[in-house]
Order: C-alpha cells, then sequence, then structure tokens
C-alpha cells in the first residue's frame, strides 16, 4: 500500500500521509518534479525524504517513488471534499434520527466502484463515510478499501457498534482513517439502550470502542444530549475525559431530512443552545452530498435537484453550483426579511423547520424577538 499521496488542493499542492490529518505542502516546481519522476521507474527524492521524515517521523529514504507515493491528478472543478451515505438503513432506532425512514437500500458493490471513481475523478480528497449506520454495509470493507486506493483521506461516522467484528476493524486497522466518529447515546446501558431502542446496544457499543482504542484509531466522539440521557450528561462527559479522547456535543435536535416534526420533541431543553448566524458554506462549490443511489447534492438536507453521479459522471457535477444558488434563495415567507444578515440556519433547512411547523425560535430569529 502506498502510503502518501501528493495531490493538487485548489492552487496548493499537498503530500498527505494516509490515516493522518497533517500535510506538505509542495512548491508548484516539486509537485511537477515528483509528476515527472513518477513517468519512470524513479527512487523518492532526497528533499520529499526529509520532509516526509520532518513531519510523520517516517523513513522513506531508498524506496522506489510508486511503491510510497500515488499522484493525483486535478479534478475539472473545485470539488475536493465530499459525504457519502453508503447506505440509510440502522441497526439502532433513535427517535431523534434525522433521517426518518431508515431503508437498506442503494447501489450494488459495482454501482460502489464507479461512483468512488467518479469522486476521485472529480478530485475529491476528504470524503466522509456515513448512512444510516455505514458499518453495517455488506460493501463497506470493500469500498472503504477502494477509497484509500484510489487517494481519499477518509474518515466515518458511526455508532460503533459494529467495531467489535474483525471484518470491520481489520479493515480499519490496515487503512486507517484520518478520523473515526462515534456517536454515544449514553453512559449507562439502560439509558443508552433506551435512546438507541435496541436491548444490548451500550455492551456493543463499549466493546467496539474499547476494540478501536487498542488498535491506536483516531477516534472523536459526538455526545449527543436528548430528554432521555439528559440525566448523564455530566458522565458521558467524564467517560470522554477518562478516556483521553476529543469530544463535542449536540443537543439541537433537527425535523427529518422529509420535513417531519416527530424528531423535535427528543430535544432537552436546558441543553439547546443558539446556533451562529449562517454566513455561508461550501455546499455546491467545494462540497457535495452523495446519497446511497450515488445521486449528489448540495449537502444532506438540500437533497433536490440532485445528479446521478454513476449515469452522468464527473461533468453532470457542473450543474451543482447553479443548483446551490437556487436553493439558498429566501423563499417562503423569508423573503424580504429585516433581519435576514443573522438567520440563524441556511434556507435547505429552513424549508425542513418550517414543513416541519416547527417552532420559529428553534431556527429563526423571529422567534425571539
Amino acid at each position: 500500500m502506498r502510503e502518501l499521496v501528493a495531490t493538487p488542493f485548489g492552487d496548493r499542492r499537498l503530500v498527505l500521509r494516509r490515516g493522518s490529518p497533517k500535510a506538505v505542502q509542495l512548491p508548484h516546481a516539486k509537485f511537477e518534479e515528483l509528476r515527472t519522476l513518477s513517468t519512470v521507474p524513479s527512487g523518492v527524492p532526497g528533499w520529499l525524504a526529509a520532509a516526509v521524515a520532518a513531519q510523520w517521523r517516517m523513513d522513506v529514504s531508498g524506496r522506489a517513488l510508486d511503491d510510497v507515493l500515488l499522484l493525483r491528478e486535478p479534478g475539472p472543478y473545485e470539488f475536493s471534499r465530499a459525504t457519502w451515505e453508503i447506505n440509510l438503513g440502522c441497526d439502532y432506532d433513535c427517535e431523534m434520527c434525522y433521517l426518518g425512514e431508515k431503508r437498506f437500500e442503494g447501489l450494488d458493490m459495482a454501482g460502489k466502484r464507479t461512483l468512488l471513481t467518479v469522486m476521485r475523478d472529480a478530485g475529491v480528497i476528504w470524503l466522509q463515510i456515513t448512512g444510516g449506520e455505514p458499518l453495517i454495509d455488506p460493501d463497506f470493507p470493500e469500498s472503504y478499501r477502494l477509497a484509500n486506493e484510489l487517494g481519499m483521506q477518509l474518515e466515518v461516522l458511526s455508532n460503533g457498534s459494529q467495531l467489535r467484528r474483525d471484518r470491520v476493524l481489520d479493515v480499519l486497522r490496515a487503512y486507517p482513517p484520518t478520523r473515526l466518529t462515534l456517536s454515544v447515546y449514553g453512559a449507562t446501558a439502560d439509558t443508552y439502550d433506551a435512546v438507541t431502542r435496541r436491548r444490548g446496544g451500550f455492551d456493543r457499543f463499549r466493546e467496539g470502542l474499547d476494540k478501536s482504542l487498542a488498535v491506536g484509531l483516531n477516534l472523536d466522539l459526538s455526545l449527543i444530549i436528548v430528554r432521555t440521557n439528559a440525566h448523564e450528561a455530566d458522565a458521558m462527559r467524564a467517560w470522554a475525559r477518562d478516556l483521553g479522547v476529543r469530544y463535542r456535543e449536540y443537543a439541537n435536535i433537527s425535523p427529518t431530512v422529509q420535513g417531519g416534526a416527530e424528531t423535535l420533541p427528543s430535544q432537552s431543553p436546558e441543553y439547546l443552545t443558539d446556533r451562529e448566524p449562517f454566513t455561508g458554506c461550501p455546499a455546491g462549490a467545494t462540497f457535495f452530498h452523495a446519497d446511497p443511489f450515488g445521486r449528489a447534492s448540495i449537502c444532506k438536507v438540500g437533497r433536490e435537484p440532485n445528479i446521478d453521479l454513476t449515469a452522468e459522471g464527473v461533468p453532470g457535477l457542473a450543474r451543482l453550483g447553479g443548483i446551490a444558488e437556487s436553493l439558498m434563495l429566501r423563499t417562503g415567507g423569508c423573503s424580504g426579511c429585516k433581519l435576514s444578515a443573522t438567520c440563524r440556519v441556511c434556507r435547505p433547512m429552513a424549508r425542513v423547520f418550517q414543513a416541519a411547523k416547527a417552532p420559529l425560535k428553534n431556527y429563526c430569529q423571529h422567534g425571539t424577538r
């Protein structure tokens, strides 16, 4: 496995190491030198060996360049990041899940290969694999391995229930993700299982968490705080600190992506926080989202219109910028709003709240003025 990837990133040229969030920035001339060297049998140049040793304490001196480095070509657009819902099925049934109906369906493995290749050709460097629960997909190990081989840096969002299984843990250990983010739903079995509505979920999560730490995976915890587990918020924080793992907290629950309000009663009022004013995002410009069928949209909330990447390929992404602009227009009661400069959510998210008939205070400054 080639551990290093040299890639364009906008106007910059980077060398990345698989599984590491760090990078080495190269002058354009050095990147072109690597491009030339990669066309013929060559050794790792001394300047690259020195830079890699300084950044990662990794010795590549004296090795063949083709054994160490994958050189990527730029995509035709500006897309460098993407998320991919490998499926929407889940082994949990959390009442606050924004996906609503969680059906296990999507592309077969041949379709997944096509989609990942299109992403690579589009210039995607950082890919977040999510779901549903991505690790229950039977094609996850092969898909994850292929994405690595195509030169993408991977993050996985998971509930952690499957990390106890060797078929999953082995591929993550062989190809370490830059980050493995695990959701935490409680600090005790009774509470965790009540939130997930799955008996034994806590024990499966804890076993997977311990195994992931034992093999040195780069973990990040998302503490999901809702009514059912709010009394254990301090215990969840203490657990993360005792493990020495970074954590973030999420208490502001959104409606389902279909505009369903059934998730909102799960919110714990005392833990809700004011959302920061929305000042723009890269959705549809340098970032896109792909659903289980390979349909690309600007993000996981603004799912329509979308583009079938397995049918249209990379050229289809040329339309995403226009789609993003149309979805961000203030409509549905928001046009002409005098508080628009302090909107707490983007227009696609506001439409989801509006479809759910959620209280204004959940997403709009008018709810507090």
